[in-house]
């Protein structure tokens, strides 16, 4: 038997500058994933980044801890084989060797930095595998830590792919510093996005003609939110398809409260209480200036992406 012939076990995890994830999942013949075991963890690996250019001692302490409880739940998975990618917060790191030795030494684990252009090519992968029935052409918007991926495909042509250094860490380290924040720290927030989120798009050509899909923490905890769910149900949160006016609806509510009275909102994982109002700032501004009225929401992301090319390469 050929190994194309066989469903292979994969681990991936994917160290991002807010949230950890692992995802343990078969890959069938098919090419379908099928989820045996998937986590995630809000673990700020890139906190102080943006100011510092450096990972603090604290930030990989919390991440290494993570990471060698997973490589026990991957070891005891039998896996055909794992990967291990990192992303902006490490690409802007000066200590990032030291980083990447510790979580060989002490994880187990070979991290691969991949660039904004990757992260994105491999998003798409990720989105592609789960789309509904019909969709072809997609302008996908995946907002990280520390970076927002703009990928229009179109299908005959290669993916044109933007990257922009923002992401909700970097947001709320850069220019949300009051808690709730001030209405003109909201107002240079959003000068901000839509300056970028203009010059990114620029060259694209015609994209409104695709769909718009968004994926990562951001859109699926405004999904979760808009639907008062008390637990994060994915089935009910991918392929969900959310309005601007509910965006809006959502900012309003967070952006009115602090922190501490953002927790236990229906829908909002903990530890996202802070970042999440940049979230919201960052999808609605990206909206309105691309004159969007409603988002797809994808479930799957970097995660999949990676498990389908480390596919391909074992193969």
């Amino acid at each position: 038997m050929n190994d194309s012939s066989r469903t292979m076990r994969l681990a991936g995890v994917d160290l991002g500058t807010l949230t950890c994830r692992l995802l343990i999942a078969d890959l069938s013949p098919d090419r379908r994933l099928i989820e045996v075991r998937s986590e995630r963890r809000i673990l700020r690996l890139g906190e102080g980044v943006d100011q510092t250019k450096r990972l603090s001692n604290a930030a990989m302490d919390r991440v290494l801890h993570c990471l060698r409880e997973w490589r026990g739940m991957i070891d005891a998975s039998h896996v055909d084989a794992a990967a291990a990618v990192a992303t902006s917060a490490v690409r802007d790191a000066a200590n990032r060797d030291e980083f990447f030795d510790r979580v060989k030494r002490e994880a187990g684990f070979e991290v691969e930095l991949i660039s904004g252009e990757e992260e994105a090519r491999r998003t798409l992968l990720g989105i592609r595998s789960g789309l509904p029935v019909g969709v072809t052409d997609v302008l996908a918007l995946d907002i990280g830590g520390g970076s927002t991926e703009f990928i229009l495909d179109r299908s005959g042509q290669n993916p044109v792919v933007r990257s922009v250094d923002i992401g909700v860490v970097r947001l709320c380290e850069r220019l949300l510093h009051h808690d709730p924040p001030t209405d003109e720290e909201v107002r240079q927030a959003r000068e901000w996005v839509a300056r970028e989120t203009k010059a990114a798009v620029a060259e694209m050509g015609n994209y409104h003609t695709a769909t718009f899909v968004g994926t990562a923490g951001t859109i699926t905890s405004l999904a979760a939110m808009a639907q008062k769910l008390p637990t994060y149900e994915p089935a009910r949160i991918h392929n969900y398809t959310l309005k601007l006016d509910t965006i809006r609806e959502l900012e309003q509510t967070l952006l009115s409260r602090k922190k501490v009275d953002r927790v236990g909102l229906p829908g909002l994982e903990k530890g996202r209480e802070e970042v999440i109002a940049a979230g919201s700032i960052i999808i609605r501004t990206v909206m309105e200036a691309q004159g969007m009225t409603a988002v797809l929401v994808s479930d799957l992301g970097l995660r999949e992406g990676l498990l389908i090319e480390l596919a391909k390469r074992t193969r």
